[in-house]
């Protein structure tokens, strides 16, 4: 029994004495060799400081610099390090009030106790140099550099759009985002975010337990440094920008211009604007506020969000249907009888019958009621239904009604109506022709953006087809990416019939009764078509489309000024200033610029 007793003990000790080799071996491991354990357990003496790249800058087409940085400070706050200080000159240096302490603090706690996050963002460089000397004072708080962006000038706001606090959503979207950081939320700031905002770094700071910065851990060994954000140009011409938001002042509606030969956007003006410099810096949040309860609607992007009939100016579409079709001739003619035509009337009387160039110079209601009742007439067609769906697919082909092709974020489709839609209003045996005869003037369903209005100008411009409609025109050290836009989009019609619709749109500007002739540009060969579009609430919309020169075109332009009668009356005329004021350098129509300039149609 006594030596079993003794061979028990000696076993134990040895149970011992192995598991505390163990211990030994495993404390060895992680204090001596692994040294990044060490580096997890001394986590509470270091302090993780974000690099935050700056982004690229944005020139304009002509190497203007449009969007650049600003030095700017954000404070961040590590809720368990917090303990109790003076409240009251916290708020004074900060100018903020107790009450926005308890609540960012309460902010950042339900984030997380252990890690930083923003208590106060884009403090200015006076700012930071004063709290900066007094900080010690505030346990838990420390201060990051950041930049903010800043605007040459206040003009083009929706084009360059604007950025904002990532929310959880980016976050899960995207693990490069973290609490705090800000990211591109509209316009070409988020169209190249990822170009734009570059790659963060990381550097690790001890710090002291007064939270004062000690210096860098083990000489960088670990940090990682900051790539900024590559600078881009744009294919925005920033003078002649400034310029047709002059136009607009006192206005709503919208300009948008185009290269012809390559879809590169020249203006995207939308009226009211605002100046983008307000939103940006601490003041951002109280100012989009303000804007965004605006009733004038000044962040309502109507160049690409605005859906509007377009009126007279769709009568270029169907006639190019018509002639591809070949219901329609050079010579075909149709009679009008003026204000007095039916089922649909004229806007005005003229000479009749009318050929194809004369019904767009004299925008001949009757004339494309008949142009378009031939299309969905035709024999080879069995039903309203597969006629009408024949005519939609062509139009669906110029971009309207469908998304265009195109690097402008959050763009609207406009409106063709399927089939379907009307078989619910009227039946499926219920509509004919001329049910819907309001699409022929391009009134009733039909809808389409400023946008798309330019890229038909631009399409009929090149004689059958457009380029993707965009804003890069080239990436630093990288140039223009190849294949992305520089292929041609063509329509289901025919190159052949685009002369025609060219000729007579010049007619517009130097025929005897054009509705633009009041504007001719000297030297310079013009093509427009006007439109009204009619607007169930409230004053017609002016709308007008145009390119110049008629041969090599180099802008294509739509503009769209709500609720103000007559295309001939503004939209034509502000599109022209545009135009000459681009190819020519100086506009000379003097008073009809000082017309509208001084304009003010918002009472309208």
């Amino acid at each position: 029994m006594k030596k079993s007793l003794e061979a028990r003990k000696f076993i134990f000790m040895a149970v011992f004495i192995v598991i505390g080799l163990i211990f030994l071996i495993k404390l060895f491991l992680l204090q001596v060799v692994q040294d990044q354990y060490k580096l997890s357990a001394d986590n509470n003496v270091f302090r993780y400081v974000i690099q935050y790249p700056p982004r690229g800058v944005i020139y304009d087409r002509n190497g203007n610099l449009m969007v650049y940085n600003e030095a700017a400070y954000d404070l961040l706050v590590i809720p368990r390090q917090v303990k109790t200080f003076d409240t009251l000159e916290f708020c004074r240096i900060l100018n903020i009030t107790p009450e926005d302490v308890t609540q960012r603090i309460r902010k950042a706690r339900s984030y997380s106790q252990f890690k930083p996050s923003v208590f106060l963002e884009q403090l200015s460089k006076e700012e930071f140099a004063y709290l900066e000397e007094v900080l010690f004072k505030f346990p838990g708080f420390y201060v990051q550099l950041r930049s903010m962006r800043n605007y040459d000038s206040p003009i083009a706001a929706h084009a360059l759009g604007y950025i904002g606090e990532v929310d959880n959503r980016d976050i899960e979207r995207d693990t490069y985002y973290r609490q705090g950081d800000y990211i591109g939320r509209s316009g070409i700031e988020k169209a190249y975010e990822p170009i734009l905002r570059g790659r963060k770094g990381i550097k690790i700071r001890l710090v002291d337990v007064h939270n004062r910065e000690m210096g860098s851990y083990q000489d960088g060994k670990y940090d990682s440094t900051a790539l900024p954000g590559k600078n881009i140009m744009i294919s925005i011409d920033a003078e002649l920008q400034a310029y047709a938001e002059q136009l607009m002042r006192n206005k709503r509606g919208s300009i948008i211009a185009i290269e012809p030969s390559s879809g590169e956007l020249l203006v995207m003006v939308t009226a009211p604007a605002y100046d983008p410099n307000l939103l940006v810096g601490r003041a951002r949040g109280r100012n989009f506020m303000a804007l965004n309860q605006d009733p004038m609607k000044p962040l309502f992007n109507r160049a690409i969000l605005g859906q509007y009939p377009p009126g007279s100016t769709f009568k270029v579409v169907n006639a190019l249907i018509g002639l591809h079709e070949g219901v329609l001739h050079d010579y075909t003619r149709f009679g009008c009888r003026g204000v007095s035509t039916t089922p649909i009337p004229c806007s005005h009387n003229h000479h009749s019958p009318l050929d194809l160039m004369q019904a767009i110079e004299q925008s001949c209601n009757p004339y494309f009621w008949e142009v378009y009742k031939a299309i969905l007439n035709q024999n080879k067609f069995t039903s309203m239904q597969d006629s009408y769906n024949y005519w939609r697919e062509m139009i669906l082909s110029f971009g309207i009604g469908t998304h265009l092709e195109t690097d402008i974020p959050d763009i609207e489709d406009g409106n063709v109506p399927e089939d379907r839609y009307f078989d619910r209003y009227y039946g499926k045996k219920g509509w004919r022709p001329i049910t819907i005869r309001s699409l022929s003037i391009g009134q009733g369903e039909i809808e389409m953006t400023p946008l798309q209005l330019a890229n038909l100008a631009a399409t009929i411009a090149n004689r059958g087809y457009y380029y993707p409609p965009h804003f890069l025109k080239e990436i630093e050290g990288e140039g223009k990416p190849a294949d992305r836009f520089d292929h041609k989009v063509h329509p289901n019609v025919s190159p052949a019939h685009f002369q025609m619709i060219v000729d007579a749109m010049g007619l517009v500007y130097q025929g005897g009764s054009g509705s633009a002739r009041w504007y001719r540009i000297d030297g310079v060969e013009c093509c427009g078509k006007t439109g009204t579009s009619q607007n169930p609430h409230g004053k017609n919309h002016s709308v007008f489309i145009a390119f110049a020169p008629k041969d090599n075109p180099r802008i294509a332009i739509a503009a769209v000024i709500e609720n103000s009668g007559y295309g001939a009356t503004w939209a034509a005329p502000i599109a022209t200033l545009v135009m000459e004021k681009y190819l020519n350098g100086e506009v000379k129509l003097k008073m009809t610029e000082e017309r509208m300039m001084n304009a003010n149609l918002l009472d309208n």
